[in-house]
Formats: C-alpha cells, sequence, structure tokens
C-alpha cells in the first residue's frame, strides 16, 4: 500500500479535478456541485480553488494548503476503493478518500444537503 500512497501524494490535483467534473456531469450533475463539495471539506472558496489549479499543485500541497478540513468529517464513512474510510492510517490518503467518497455520491444522485452532511 506504500507504493499506492506515494503515487496519491504526488498526483496533480489539476489532473483529477475534471475527473471530478466528468464524472458528475455524466450522471447530470454539476461543476458547481463538484466545487461545492471540495469547498465544504476544504474550505477553499472558488477564487482560491482556482488558483490551486493553476500551480498545479499535488494533492499533498492541496490538502496542506486548505483553509481548514471540515469538522463533519468523520461523518463520511464506508468503502471507497476497497478500503473503509474510517481505518485509513495515512493522513493525506484519508483526506483523498474523504473527497473521492463526496464525488461518488454525488455522482449517485444523493441530495448535496446529504453528501455535504448537513
Amino acid at each position: 500500500m506504500k507504493t499506492n500512497n506515494a503515487r496519491i501524494y504526488k498526483m496533480l490535483f489539476s489532473s483529477v479535478y475534471p475527473l471530478y467534473i466528468q464524472k458528475v456531469e455524466k450522471k447530470g450533475r454539476t461543476k458547481e456541485e463538484v466545487d461545492a463539495v471540495i469547498s465544504w471539506l476544504t474550505g477553499y472558496d472558488t477564487l482560491e480553488m482556482n488558483q490551486q489549479l493553476d500551480k498545479k499543485v499535488d494533492f499533498e500541497t492541496f490538502f496542506s494548503e486548505a483553509p481548514f478540513l471540515n469538522p463533519n468529517v468523520s461523518k463520511i464513512t464506508g468503502l471507497i476503493c476497497g478500503h473503509r474510510i474510517e481505518e485509513i492510517d495515512d493522513e493525506l490518503v484519508k483526506k483523498v478518500r474523504y473527497l473521492d467518497k463526496l464525488i461518488d455520491e454525488l455522482a449517485k444522485g444523493k441530495a448535496i444537503e446529504k453528501v455535504l452532511r448537513s
């Protein structure tokens, strides 16, 4: 699992972001909803997130520079990529998996209020 973790650390957020949008748009959801999910999780506003995209930061930098991590992230549970989120030890990998889980829920048609655990 260490090799996969190293890959996640250096994966560019800017190369994964369009895939998140593509995934949800196929299911009738919007880029704005993806942005709302990312903002809820990380505290980035639209301008700050666009700056991160323009700088082509990796996930490690993206999360380390995030204004905050939403205090309700502990409510994000379940399986993602074959791993139970609440059992992931690596903090960065856990944050990336939180984001993956939220995007999956959005793509599956879950109401945005439920996705955002509000």
